[in-house]
């Protein structure tokens, strides 16, 4: 059973996408950008990202504790220290398989990172 999850982002419907969406016990998080944190500097918009994706978890039935693989993307190589350390605070004992790149822009251009996560919640029937 597929359950889509809104954030609601203004650009869902426009798009044709949910913030998050759980098939079993699987939650696919969409690429998050640090909404309502332009101004802020790279750890700064990684926590508002994960204050974002924390709720869109909730909303699953899962918690980052069941994240197994994030992807993020910085336009800024140099900010990668700064957003790694974020991500250490929320996974530094789950440590879930992780990928940084760098990209040219986001959708925002005030945004320095996005970032997406899967997570499996164990025990759950698929």
């Amino acid at each position: 059973m597929r359950q889509n999850i809104s954030g609601g982002s203004p650009y869902e419907p426009i798009i044709g996408f949910s913030r998050a969406v759980r098939v079993g016990n699987a939650v696919h998080l969409a690429g998050t950008g640090p909404v309502g944190a332009d101004n802020e500097d790279a750890a700064g918009q990684t926590r508002r990202i994960f204050a974002i994706a924390a709720e869109a978890l909730a909303k699953a039935g899962a918690s980052f504790d069941h994240v197994v693989r994030t992807r993020m993307y910085l336009t800024h190589a140099e900010d990668w220290e700064a957003v790694g350390r974020v991500h250490g605070e929320f996974f530094g004992n789950v440590r879930p398989a992780a990928t940084m790149v760098v990209v040219a822009t986001l959708l925002n251009p005030a945004w320095r990172i996005e970032i997406e996560m899967d997570a499996i919640i164990p025990g759950e029937k698929i």
